[in-house]
């Protein structure tokens, strides 16, 4: 076998390197780089990359590759582990909730299609796969993605939250019209059980028709009082159910911006006197993470406003916590992510871009208020802005298509929300390409696996430490876990890092963190070994009698 063929120096099949992979692995990497100790797994990385400079007086490009040393550390017990939503009692609330049950309990249910199984559909750490390799057929090994690394498993998250309705979880679920009546029937007595807990509202931060909504509201309207209800309403979330670990997620309506001032949300300390002052424009859901983030909570922000301010990411930095956002990316976005990466790479110049929303749940009651919608235009708006500004040969220097975002409220269509876009791209000589897209999106069933997806790679990625090489301490992610802009319209990078919508790199992104954490080559699709007669991989029996006509 040609030495393309060892990895290195262990051959196919010998597989006797240090310790052995934990339990919920199905795989070993068999590599003196790779070490599997009691608690951690231990991987020696290179990481490649290419440092780019122009030359000031002759404008010529200089490419300098680079080579950076780590040892990454995973550690492998995954903690008993709590969610907290804000928006508990919302369709996404529910249908989540509905979903970690019927997993849990295994409920089926019958609909006008048949029987119809427990799953987590639409989860990329779940429902997804990962390629480790070739085998000596030449068929590629597919993996979970859920199983490169120990995970929490869905099942067993245990859930409360918070809501400004008092409507138990089981009510909740009905009047989101979300689920099939059975399935629902089946889940209502464990879930009637379940009521959020009181929250905090303020009026003018959400639209007016919610106020009809507001029947469990916190007993204190200053801001410092309820950032300390919320603190101990982790505290005893945590202590009742015994968990290692909780993390936040915002999945409560969209607010309005909130109007950015020098000296109230410019630093973490004018942030927390602001709350202390009970200013105004600190927003609820900001709130909610300054709070999340005094406690050590991890905390998502599902919605489109700009819960993270200056301040509070400061704040996260100084305390070590993971924040990340904002907006689930589900549908239209999602699929936009894709299209616009498509055309521009290849070589198509998209010049119009015009979507169109109708939905009927109250995330569209909500966003009919002007002020609302304004942040979930701005979200949606900026998701073709990197790969626009990857070719300098279709745009010039600040040129951008058109891009015209709607969203109209229509209650009859419910939670199933309805998304049209056209697509017009220049072609050379003068010719134009229209792609006109009808897509319906299920809105709860699509952002459901999308909070499990954030809350479970959230807290593995508290679990994972890098060493580069000549430092003697461990360090961990930066506290904006930029990692996650995969599940986000509008991805939360740290100061100073490009922000990538492009859909395929960002999940890349995710896989190859992992692949580096077991000591794995990021996936690059070259097939090398396939591309020439000298390497090609000897034949097998079975892949030669696929050629033998029967």
């Amino acid at each position: 076998m040609p030495e393309q063929h060892l990895t290195n120096g262990v051959a196919n099949g010998d597989c006797g390197g240090p310790g052995a992979p934990p339990n919920r692995l199905p795989f070993k990497v068999c590599s003196p780089n790779v070490q599997y100790a009691q608690d951690a797994i231990f991987a020696q990385y290179r990481y490649d990359n290419s440092s780019v400079s122009r030359d000031s007086r002759t404008g010529q490009i200089n490419v300098h590759p680079v080579s950076t040393k780590y040892e990454i550390r995973t550690h492998t017990k995954v903690p008993r582990t709590g969610v907290m939503l804000v928006g508990w009692g919302g369709n996404n609330g529910s249908t989540v909730t509905a979903a970690i049950l019927a997993n849990k309990h295994n409920i089926s249910y019958r609909n006008r299609f048949g029987r119809v199984e427990p799953n987590y559909f639409g989860s990329v750490t779940q429902s997804s796969t990962v390629s480790l390799g070739m085998d000596a057929d030449g068929q590629e090994v597919f993996v979970p993605l859920g199983q490169m690394l120990p995970m929490v498993d869905p099942n067993d998250i245990e859930l409360d939250g918070w809501d400004i309705s008092d409507r138990n979880l089981a009510q909740a679920m009905d009047n989101s019209q979300v689920l099939d009546y059975e399935l629902q029937a089946k889940l209502q007595p464990y879930m009637t059980v379940m009521k959020p807990r009181k929250s905090f509202y303020q009026p003018d931060f959400i639209a007016a028709n919610q106020e009809e909504r507001a029947t469990n509201l916190m007993a204190t309207k200053e801001k410092q009082a309820v950032v300390t209800q919320i603190r101990e309403d982790i505290r005893q979330f945590k202590q009742q159910r015994q968990l290692d670990k909780v993390l936040v997620l915002w999945t409560a309506n969209t607010e309005r911006f909130s109007l950015l001032t020098d000296g109230v949300h410019d630093s973490a300390d004018n942030l927390l006197s602001a709350i202390r002052n009970n200013h105004p424009e600190i927003s609820p859901s900001t709130l909610f993470a300054t709070a999340s983030v005094l406690e050590g909570c991890t905390y998502i922000n599902g919605s489109p406003q700009n819960t993270f301010v200056p301040g509070l990411v400061a704040l996260a930095e100084r305390q070590g916590v993971f924040i990340a956002g904002d907006d689930f990316k589900s549908g239209q976005t999602k699929i936009k992510s894709v299209l616009v990466d498509f055309l521009i790479g290849a070589g198509l110049k998209p010049t119009s871009i015009v979507s169109y929303n109708h939905l009927g749940n109250n995330d569209g009651m909500n966003l009919s208020s002007p002020q609302q919608f304004t942040s979930k235009e701005i979200s949606k708006s900026n998701v073709v802005d990197d790969m626009v500004q990857s070719n300098s040969i279709l745009y010039r220097p600040g040129e951008k298509p058109d891009h015209c975002v709607v969203i109209k409220y229509v209650p009859y269509v419910g939670d199933s929300k309805r998304a049209m876009d056209e697509y017009i791209s220049e072609l050379m000589f003068g010719g134009r390409n229209t792609l006109a897209i009808h897509n319906t999106c299920e809105d709860s069933l699509l952002a459901s696996p999308i909070i499990l997806d954030l809350v479970i790679l959230a807290e593995l990625f508290q679990r994972i430490a890098f060493k580069p090489e000549g430092r003697s301490e461990w360090e961990p992610m930066h506290p904006v876990l930029s990692a996650l802009s995969y599940l986000s319209k509008a991805p939360l990078v740290p100061d100073g890092s490009p922000v990538v919508n492009a859909l395929f790199k960002q999940r890349q992104c995710i896989e190859n963190l992992m692949r580096a954490c077991v000591g794995l080559a990021p996936v690059n699709n070259m097939l090398l070994e396939y591309k020439l007669s000298s390497t090609m991989p000897p034949r097998s029996p079975k892949t030669a009698s696929k050629l033998i006509p029967s």
